[in-house]
């Protein structure tokens, strides 16, 4: 009988590979939560806020681009090693500044760093899974929902205590980054194995952009619903659904909750069902929680939306990158780079179309349009069928299952 478990080497590649989703989950969320701070230390008006809040997308856009072009050159694994602790200090170094400029080169290394890092984390995720054989792609996106939580939790703390940003921020990278890069010892690289099975499968090293549009249509939905959870349940459970101020912070905190146990539960569903099936419930269940939303007559009923929220939109990403990674073997680095740009498309589009939509005319009619972004992945569903070449037949190989 073959022993079908990984090895000791993919195991901890594994385990590495997930702290550094952790890490960047809680470097992230640690900038995101604490803008008003950040506002307030450089004096910078309502006005210009939202330029300096769109270039860091951007710039990650330009870094995920680069990156791929990067690893042609060196593996994702150095890649993620170098740019990690970049990351880390950008944080500190936006936190601890005193005049704008100094604001808009730290969140300028930011972005353009970030974008790389989340390139090159994905990059080898999809590469771990297809070593694997199996699903385990949600899991490392579960651990970077576990480190938001965490860094959204020490910046309550911070917030709480009036801690200045540099006290907040200086202790936490000085531990995070020593743990990345302890744990980057173990990562694995298996960009000669992709190389390999680009010349044995006779798939060509590039990447049609329109085999590619439906996950990269699906990847921007997704984190349309996203960024309009994060930016607008607090405003809409005060303004629409009249909760206090205190119950209005609760519907993030419950969607990313939500997010990490579908996150941490996902792969087995993806293992048992398939990555098709997985996509369309987490799709119907995304659609469904924006429905219960725009339709909420109270605040607690509207925290029942954010909770399906959580659990349909968090099966989308990981399973996006998966996807891709399945649909071009021999050349899954590029194509998650280019990928890894509509999650800043969506990012980008998100916040600002539901609050036109919502100043214009009303936010539970704007709910309406990113649940029907949500609904249209479920047309697309059938772009996350596993491809057979090396794959098995359907979406399992002998008792083991390859699908995302």
């Amino acid at each position: 009988m073959t022993d079908s478990r990984p090895s000791r080497r993919l195991r901890q590649g594994r385990a590495s590979l997930a702290i550094s989703f952790f890490v960047q989950g809680a470097i992230f969320a640690l900038l995101v939560t604490r803008i008003p701070a950040l506002q307030d230390r450089y004096g910078i008006s309502d006005g210009l806020l939202p330029l300096f809040l769109a270039a860091v997308p951007i710039l990650a856009g330009v870094g995920s681009v680069g990156t791929e072009h990067l690893v042609k050159r060196m593996r994702p694994g150095l890649v993620l090693r170098v740019v990690q602790p970049i990351v880390s200090v950008a944080l500190l170094a936006a936190g601890s500044g005193t005049t704008v400029w100094q604001l808009a080169a730290a969140l300028a290394v930011f972005g353009l760093t970030v974008g790389a890092l989340d390139a090159s984390m994905n990059m080898l995720g999809v590469s771990l899974q297809r070593a694997y054989g199996r699903s385990i792609m949600l899991g490392f996106h579960g651990a970077y929902s576990l480190g938001g939580i965490a860094g959204a939790s020490l910046a309550w703390v911070g917030a709480h205590w009036d801690l200045p940003l540099p006290t907040l921020y200086a202790p936490l990278v000085a531990t995070l980054v020593p743990v990345a890069l302890i744990a980057s010892r173990w990562y694995v690289d298996r960009k000669g194995d992709h190389q390999a099975d680009d010349q044995a499968d006779g798939h060509g090293a590039a990447v049609s952009m329109r085999a590619l549009l439906p996950l990269c249509l699906v990847m921007a939905f997704a984190y349309i619903g996203d960024s309009t959870v994060s930016n607008w349940s607090a405003k809409y459970l005060e303004d629409v659904l009249h909760s206090s101020e205190q119950l209005a912070t609760v519907p993030y905190n419950v969607y990313m909750v939500t997010t990490l146990l579908g996150r941490s539960f996902g792969d087995f569903g993806v293992r048992r069902f398939g990555a098709v099936a997985v996509v369309r419930t987490g799709a119907l269940l995304a659609g469904a929680g924006f429905a219960v939303v725009a339709a909420a007559p109270g605040p607690w009923v509207g925290m029942g939306g954010f909770t399906l929220l959580g659990l349909g939109l968090c099966v989308l990403v990981p399973q996006t990158f998966a996807a891709a990674g399945r649909l071009f073997p021999g050349a899954s680095d590029a194509a998650v780079a280019r990928l890894n740009i509509f999650n800043y498309v969506g990012f980008l589009i998100g916040s600002p179309l539901v609050g036109a939509l919502g100043g214009a005319w009303n936010y539970r009619v704007a709910m309406l349009v990113p649940m029907a972004l949500v609904l249209v992945t479920i047309r697309y569903a059938r772009s996350f069928t596993p491809v057979p070449a090396g794959y098995g037949d359907g979406h399992e190989r002998p008792r083991t299952v390859d699908v995302g």
